[in-house]
């Protein structure tokens, strides 16, 4: 097993979503490849700019946010996950505020909600917001702040 090898299978791994560099290390190492050539491409990936745990974490929240809001806690467990380092993740997440990440959550849901009585509505929305990781206090807000617009 050459470096080269595992360069070109690093390649592929990176063709379809960008990776951290301990998920990369993860999918080497799964692939057979000994700690040596692991850290070669690496090395060589992280050179070109191919990996990259700080612009992955930014453009993993960005995406986050955009498409799937969760709480600022979900999103550091998730960053974590991945293997970004957590002073890091902190340090990016602290440009949000979980009451603004609740409000864009809920934003295409609400629509759906409002055929349901006022009870299931707040139920719905409560459950919702729990799983995608907001604490109470930040629900009960953003419930408040709904029914105030309706």
């Amino acid at each position: 097993m050459t470096v080269e090898k595992a360069y070109r299978k690093a390649l592929g791994y990176l063709s379809k979503s960008p990776k951290t560099i301990r998920q990369m290390k993860e999918y080497l190492t799964d692939k057979g490849y000994n700690t040596n050539i692991i850290e070669q491409v690496i090395v060589q990936l992280s050179n070109f700019n191919y990996l990259d745990d700080k612009a992955f974490a930014r453009q993993f929240i960005e995406s986050r946010i955009r498409y799937k809001p969760k709480s600022v806690f979900a999103l550091g467990f998730e960053l974590r996950k991945k293997g970004i380092d957590p002073a890091f993740a902190k340090e990016l997440l602290t440009a949000y505020k979980d009451e603004e990440l609740a409000l864009k959550a809920v934003e295409n849901k609400k629509q759906a909600w409002n055929r349901l009585n006022e009870s299931e509505r707040r139920k719905k929305m409560m459950n919702y917001l729990r799983y995608r990781g907001f604490d109470y206090s930040v629900c009960q807000t953003v419930w408040q702040i709904v029914q105030a617009e309706s």
